[in-house]
């Protein structure tokens, strides 16, 4: 396919561009987004100490598998980090991805999780710097969080196929993964697309003054649409919007289309592309590449399963996989109707000239999400102790992205990504608690004279949900889940009736008022029009090309104009619905529905 992302502008920043990008540094940092020298310090002797750990760790399992003293000696264990740590935009208080790599004598099942005295688990339990440690077995990518010297670490494994790790492991060679275990591909992953991501806003030249500048204005436009996501509520991979691997990957992308915009360059063109991007046709940095290992790659042409995600952003590391395969209809909805507001806001308030922390204030302002609908549904979780709470609480979580795909064939969606915590008051046995929302509204019907109001019947998903939560191997007494009080009558419980929907509103979706155009900075009249409809065709190009090659339909084309407002259509009026709709089941063994 050639050069896969080539540039549609290599127009540089006017002064009113470097003016506003000087501004939105002004205003993250005022939001508290950086860590003082201290904390960074801290963070860097928590790796040191994590490091020595890990060393001392895999030396004493190789004496108790009784390999010799002389080859325990040899033995050692390596830590990487990755994520927003190792991309430089993590904030005060977040955690650290961090992966260890160690020999194939060392096993994840036998040695990393376990109680046996030489198993890392324990080690790192009987620490006194370490509290909060909780293994995750079962999950996808296996890991240990825990809290180091106050750090929040999430650990994963890797076991690579040699006798002895090198005290520098090269991660992004693919040789790195031969003969490597599922998870611990999954795992090295971490750090390769990372690395990848980096590569690719560098460029060639990695070491250059200009490489250094890209990187700096890369980090300043990723913490902010980090903070944008977060305040919007679209920030969680968790619940099917996309988390910071999926934000970096589409900033990269941007980075590639215009390689010499500073940062706030970057955070209006990042809108005003992917307001107009044609999912599901997917976001590459990079040809998708084969490789003699076999490993699964994401591949719409041949696997049924990735034909049916809807919003692929792929990874540039091999194997390339959909980092957002967590993506449903209502949360990919959401995004898009974001993505527009993110757009107007830019185009209304950060023209050029527009000076100040005001601009920022009203892109980056948070969502009203708990005034935005007339109903919602409440899962609530508890637990007897906060260790329970943690495990069960985190189980459930996981799972409510099939909640929210069972629930949105008869309604629309919005989950909020985040739990609200019920204080818990001291002194007493309450259990710990806490709350889930998800924003609830009808799909447009069409009207027909004389027929009763439609219904919405919420049972059986939310049985359904009910049913695979019990599915918890760790469930414990004290452990329960409901959704419901006496504040809705035993119909409403049951059903939920909705009024017809006012006008011609599409699911609350924000119609795009103007085209999508790439404007080339520096350019006036007739020939910035005439750049910017050649940029956008490009791009339109582009993506086309991505949707051809993989037989993706991506919908509309880019640039199209698009009949409508800029303001989202509420249409609740009228609605003869209780102010919150929750049906209530217990999640405690032999308990009634």
């Amino acid at each position: 396919m050639g050069e896969y992302v080539k540039p549609i502008s290599l127009a540089g920043p006017t002064a009113s561009d470097d003016h506003q990008s000087r501004d939105l540094d002004a205003f993250l940092h005022e939001q508290g987004l950086f860590e003082s020298r201290e904390e960074l310090q801290q963070r860097e002797d928590v790796l040191g100490r994590l490091a020595a750990v890990a060393v001392e760790w895999v030396r004493k399992v190789t004496r108790a598998l009784a390999l010799g003293d002389d080859f325990a000696e040899m033995s050692r264990a390596t830590i990487q980090t990755f994520g927003s740590y190792r991309l430089g935009v993590h904030g005060p208080g977040a955690d650290i991805d961090t992966l260890c790599i160690g020999p194939r004598h060392v096993t994840r099942e036998k040695h990393f999780f376990g109680q046996e005295p030489y198993c890392l688990e324990r080690i790192l339990s009987e620490m006194p710097e370490v509290s909060e440690l909780h293994p995750v077995v079962d999950s996808f990518v296996p890991v240990i969080k825990m809290k180091m010297s106050g750090i929040s670490i999430d650990l994963l494994y890797a076991r690579l196929e040699v006798a002895v790790v090198d005290p520098i492991v090269r991660v992004k060679e693919p040789s790195t993964l031969r003969n490597a275990d599922e998870q611990s591909v999954r795992s090295l992953n971490g750090c390769r697309v990372t690395d990848s991501i980096l590569d690719e806003v560098l460029g060639e030249d990695k070491d250059s003054g200009e490489a250094r500048e890209r990187k700096q204005r890369f980090c300043v436009a990723l913490r902010a649409l980090k903070l944008w996501a977060e305040r919007r509520g679209v920030y969680s991979n968790v619940v099917g919007y996309l988390g910071g691997v999926n934000w970096a990957i589409l900033l990269a992308y941007i980075c590639k289309l215009y390689p010499r915009a500073n940062a706030s360059m970057l955070v209006m063109r990042f809108f005003k592309v992917f307001a107009r991007w044609p999912w599901p046709a997917p976001v590459l940095l990079r040809p998708i590449q084969e490789d003699s290992m076999g490993l699964p790659v994401w591949d719409p042409r041949r696997n049924q399963r990735d034909m049916s995600h809807l919003m692929p952003i792929i990874t540039p590391a091999y194997p390339a996989a959909n980092s957002s395969y967590n993506v449903s209809e209502s949360t990919l909805r959401v995004m898009r109707e974001e993505f527009v507001r993110g757009d107007q806001v830019c185009t209304e308030s950060l023209a050029p000239g527009c000076r100040g922390a005001a601009p920022w204030t009203r892109l980056l302002e948070p969502v009203d999400f708990f005034r935005q609908y007339k109903n919602y549904l409440q899962v609530e979780v508890w637990a007897g102790s906060e260790e329970d709470f943690r495990a069960w609480d985190g189980w459930v979580h996981s799972r409510l992205r099939q909640l929210v795909m069972r629930v949105e064939p008869f309604v629309l969606v919005r989950p909020w990504p985040k739990a609200v915590r019920v204080p818990r008051e001291d002194g007493t046995k309450d259990p710990v608690r806490c709350l889930y929302f998800m924003g609830l509204r009808q799909r447009p019907v069409p009207v027909v004279p004389g027929q009763k109001k439609p219904a919405v019947n919420l049972n059986v998903p939310v049985a359904e949900f009910r049913n695979q939560v019990m599915q918890f191997m760790a469930w414990k007494a004290g452990m329960d889940i409901a959704s419901a009080d006496g504040e809705t009558t035993s119909r409403a419980r049951s059903e939920l009736a909705l009024d017809d929907l006012v006008g011609n509103a599409q699911s609350g979706a924000a119609a795009v008022a103007s085209t999508a155009s790439a404007t080339s900075t520096g350019s006036t009249g007739a020939a910035a029009d005439a750049q910017a409809a050649a940029a956008e065709a490009d791009l339109a190009q582009h993506a086309g090309d991505v949707g051809e090659w993989l037989g993706v339909d991506g919908g509309a084309t880019l640039g199209a104009k698009r009949k409508g407002g800029a303001e989202l259509e509420r249409a609740q009026e009228g609605q003869a619905v209780p102010k919150r709709v929750r049906v209530r089941f217990n999640a405690a063994p032999g308990a009634g529905a």
